[in-house]
C-alpha cells in the first residue's frame, strides 16, 4: 500500500510539474478562452485512453506503472479544477458564451480524445 502512495505521488508530482510547464507556454488566448488549459485536458484525456486501451489489447503493464501513469501522472496533469474556476470566471465577466463554448468542447473533445487514443491502439 505504501509503495503504491509513493508510486502516485511521484506521477502526481510529474504530472504537476508537466502542467505547470503547460501553463508557461506563451500563447494568445483568443476571446478570453482558455487554451491552454483545454490543450492539458485533451492530452491527458488521449494519455489515459492510450493506457486503457493498452491494457485492453493485452500489453503488460505492471499495476505499478499503471498507477503511476494513470492516477498520478495524468491525475496530477490534467486540471479539471483549474477548468471549473475558469468556466465560472468567464461566466462572472459576462463571457457566457465562451463559457458554454469551452464547457462543451471540453466534454466533447475528451471523450473523442479518449475513444481516438483507443482506437489508434487496437488498430496498430
Amino acid at each position: 500500500m505504501l509503495a503504491n502512495c509513493l508510486v502516485v505521488a511521484l506521477g502526481g508530482a510529474a504530472g504537476a510539474v508537466l502542467r505547470y510547464l503547460a501553463g508557461l507556454v506563451p500563447l494568445r488566448e483568443p476571446f478570453e478562452f482558455p487554451v491552454k488549459t483545454f490543450a492539458v485536458n485533451g492530452v491527458g484525456c488521449f494519455l489515459i485512453g492510450a493506457i486503457a486501451a493498452l491494457a485492453l489489447k493485452g500489453a503488460r503493464v505492471d499495476a505499478r506503472t499503471a498507477l503511476f501513469l494513470r492516477t498520478g501522472l495524468c491525475g496530477g496533469f490534467t486540471t479539471f479544477s483549474t477548468f471549473a474556476f475558469e468556466s465560472v470566471s468567464l461566466i462572472e465577466k459576462g463571457r457566457v458564451g465562451v463559457a458554454a463554448l469551452y464547457v462543451g468542447l471540453s466534454a466533447a473533445c475528451g471523450i473523442l480524445a479518449v475513444l481516438l487514443a483507443q482506437w489508434v491502439i487496437q488498430n496498430q
